[in-house]
C-alpha cells in the first residue's frame, strides 16, 4: 500500500542502517511488526499478571478419593 508520510529522515536512515536493511519501505515494516509484536507481547504479559492460576489437581484427587471411600464406608 502507497501512502505519505512525514517521517524524520535521518532518524529513519539510521533505523535503515542499523536494521541492516535495503530500502526505507523495509525499514518501515520491520520497525512496524516489531512495533506489534512488542505491544502483543506487553498485553500477554499483563494478562499473565492479571490470571491467577490454581494447581488444584492435588487437591481434587484427594477429595474425589475421601467421597470414594464415603461410599465404600456407608455401603459395608
Amino acid at each position: 500500500m502507497r501512502t505519505t508520510l512525514d517521517v524524520d529522515k535521518k532518524l529513519l536512515e539510521e533505523a535503515t542502517r542499523i536494521a541492516g536493511e535495503k530500502s526505507m519501505s523495509s525499514t518501515v515494516n520491520k520497525a512496524l511488526a516489531e512495533f506489534v509484536r512488542r505491544r502483543k507481547l506487553d498485553d500477554l504479559r499483563r494478562l499473565i499478571k492479571e490470571t491467577t492460576l490454581i494447581d488444584t489437581w492435588r487437591e481434587d484427587e484427594e477429595a474425589e478419593l475421601e467421597e470414594t471411600q464415603k461410599q465404600l464406608d456407608g455401603a459395608g
